[in-house]
């Protein structure tokens, strides 16, 4: 998932500034980790509680002042407004970044607490800059200038996209309107971190006998095992394949189920209550009749109806493969339990009965897979692909300063010319941010001393090596890797002159790295790393060949549940009611039943409590599913060229990746395509024809 901090920059950004009150420039103390020249690294390794704090403070004190002398400008042109502008957005997002960087990886407590603090105190600024009616007044003039009609391509776009966040951020609302616009934004900000909090320090676990255990697998097992011989399992994303995949009982399966749809149940519930609460009454304030309805007017769909009819026309198409797909599972299911039954399946057994499938009807075993796929050959290979493939190199930096020992750093070159810089923390610690995201820490710009490189962090949760096994993925894990690293890339492609414009339409921003877990699919991709972990052998030809006829095994299912999850996303922003308040529980179980097709829903439990998108990213669900419509469509080319085509894949980062928001991505998608885009690539992948 992409989930990118710098999207947060769409919805932050306060302060009251004196009007006339000059202000001296800030700088951060020599020492500073933070203190660095144009494309340094940060010293990550030294920054304390007090550098955070420091860092975010001078960069807020700076801002004020840059925006005071736009306020106080007498002769108005491009260059002292909107390119100032991206330089105060750019500074405040790196500094907002890297807080909540610390706030989710560090292992000192005091840090994370600062980090903490530091991007609450930056997340207010945007929303009052964006609604200062002195600042927007200023940009008008220009806008309203004979210099505005000058503008073409991607700076007129950079001001009419700054000039549209400023009338979705309040900047027309009358005073009290406006107050109430700013403190509901505050307390959202104020939520969502607390919701992460719990969220990531629920730390429940699985104990087990060696009865409970029976089918789990022995490298797996060997990681929790206790000293009196019993099993502890952390109940989080990376062990929940594992699991409830693999254990043999049934009670197992449910227990594990139970707790996972039940982490930070106590505190997030009320949290989530509050958040729909208070994003439908901006919606009301801002003049749309629902939060969907305001969130969706920058993005591509624009509206609710379209991603209604969107998600309306895939759940039709979807369905009768879906119910096809549980009358398989049901019958696995009596095959097990020796015995005729038409009982509705139970949701913690999906994913064991499908695997049962898969290993006895296709010969496809995952856990035999892990076997193959030990990360750091994986790691290699994608690399070598993405190299390859974009016309990038890669270069390991030898002792990096860096937040952890886990962590590795690479610089990416194009020829001689540095493109950009990323980090990997790929495995589960505590108190560490527990999914896994592609998340940007600087955006690239130009600068008046050249190119500021973008800066990235892959964070993963994958399973730790230990003494007696490297770290093994399962092949969804490993398209969860080369996924997340697509993020990395398309932050490393970009190439443009605002940093404001490095980001793609959020409903897009997913293709460009669904695209990549293709490659996988690709058994001369695949083979060139997949490699046993003991052996040295070669990924097994009749493996993969097994494992692509079991692709589209519960594809139908697979996309309902998808599509149960957008349902949720828009019902919870688009039909949100103050008089009759939405009960999130009943929720779930209203859209298993309207849907038709199965019950997901295990009573008792209450799986949006740790829920990361309808917390951080409210009305994204559909998204994935929209991006995935041009990622698929987008492949086709490569299809056609050769999936190692160097020449397809540069022109792929330059006309996409490299992209961001220079120019419509509809028109940039048709270019790459020779055509106008569409969804039967899609359709196809789904075994749906």
């Amino acid at each position: 998932m992409k989930i990118t901090l710098y999207t947060f920059v769409l919805s932050l950004f306060m302060f009251n500034c004196a009007k006339n009150e000059p202000m001296a420039r800030a700088e951060l103390s020599a020492d500073n980790p933070f203190n660095v020249s144009l494309n340094e690294p940060y010293d990550y390794a030294n920054v304390t509680g007090d550098d955070i704090e420091e860092y975010v403070n001078v960069n807020i004190k700076n801002a004020k002042q840059d925006i005071e002398d736009i306020k106080n400008l007498k002769d108005i042109n491009f260059e002292n407004t909107f390119v100032v502008f991206d330089k105060i957005q750019n500074s405040l997002s790196k500094a907002y970044s890297n807080a909540h960087m610390f706030f989710w990886v560090s292992t000192d407590s005091v840090a994370r607490a600062k980090g903490l603090e530091g991007f609450q105190k930056i997340s207010p600024l945007f929303t009052d800059v964006y609604s200062d009616k002195l600042l927007f007044n200023q940009f008008k003039k220009f806008v309203e200038s004979e210099n505005y009609n000058q503008l073409s391509s991607h700076r007129k776009l950079l001001v009419d996209d700054i000039m549209e966040n400023f009338e979705l951020s309040g900047v027309n609302l009358d005073e009290e309107s406006l107050k109430k616009f700013k403190k509901l934004n505050e307390e959202i900000n104020e939520l969502t971190s607390q919701y992460s909090t719990n969220m990531n320090t629920a730390n429940l676990l699985l104990a087990l006998d060696e009865a409970g255990a029976e089918g789990l697998p022995e490298n797996f097992k060997a990681q929790y095992k206790t000293e009196d011989g019993t099993y502890e399992i952390p109940v989080q994303p990376a062990s929940s394949g594992p699991v409830l995949n693999n254990a043999k009982l049934e009670d197992t399966r449910k227990k594990y189920a139970t707790l996972y749809a039940n982490r930070a149940k106590d505190s997030n519930l009320i949290i989530l209550d509050s958040l729909v609460s208070r994003r439908y009454q901006i919606g009301k304030i801002m003049g749309f009749d629902s939060y969907a309805a305001y969130n969706l007017k920058p993005k591509m769909a624009k509206d609710p109806v379209t991603v209604w009819n969107f998600i309306n026309d895939l759940i039709s198409k979807s369905k009768e493969k879906a119910i096809a797909d549980v009358e398989v599972l049901k019958s696995q299911r009596n095959k097990i339990i020796g015995k005729q039954s038409n009982a509705d399946l139970n949701p913690w057994d999906i994913g064991y009965y499908n695997n049962e499938i898969l290993k006895n009807e296709y010969n496809v075993d995952h856990e035999r897979i892990r076997e193959y796929l030990p990360m750091e050959s994986c790691l290699t290979g994608m690399f070598d692909l993405y190299q390859e493939l974009l016309g990038l190199e890669f270069k390991k930096v030898e002792n990096p300063s860096v937040w952890h020992e886990d962590v590795e750093m690479y610089e990416v070159f194009d020829g001689n010319k540095l493109k950009g810089q990323f980090y990997l923390d790929l495995f589960p610690r505590p108190y560490k941010e527990s999914w896994f995201y592609g998340v940007p820490l600087t955006s690239g710009r130009m600068t008046t001393e050249g190119y500021e490189v973008p800066v990235c962090m892959l964070l993963g949760n994958f399973t730790k090596p230990t003494e007696e096994l490297p770290s093994l993925l399962s092949h969804s894990e490993l398209n969860t890797l080369f996924h997340e690293f697509g993020h990395v890339m398309d932050k490393m492609a970009y190439e443009g002159e605002f940093s404001s414009q490095s980001n793609s339409k959020t409903d897009f921003t997913e293709a460009m790295s669904q695209i990549f877990e293709n490659w996988i699919l690709d058994y001369e991709v695949l083979s060139s790393f997949g490699k046993h972990f003991e052996t040295g052998e070669v990924f097994p030809k009749e493996l993969f060949d097994n494992m692509i006829k079991a692709k589209t095994v519960s594809s139908g299912l697979s996309s309902q549940r998808q599509l149960r999850n957008c349902l949720y996303d828009m019902n919870l922003y688009d039909r949100y009611n103050p008089d009759n308040p939405i009960d999130t529980d009943q929720l779930w179980k209203d859209i298993d039943q309207n849907m038709g097709v199965l019950n997901r829903h295990i009573e008792g439990t209450h799986p949006q409590a740790s829920w990361i998108h309808i917390n951080t990213h409210p009305v994204y669900m559909y998204g994935y599913l929209w991006s995935e419509v041009y990622a698929q469509d987008m492949f086709t080319v490569f299809e056609k060229n050769g999936l190692r085509d160097k020449e397809t894949g540069v022109r792929y980062r330059k006309l996409i990746l490299a992209n961001g928001s220079q120019r419509d991505i509809v028109e940039a998608v048709k270019e790459f395509l020779g055509r106008p885009s569409n969804n039967e690539a899609y359709i196809k992948s789904l075994g749906l024809e």
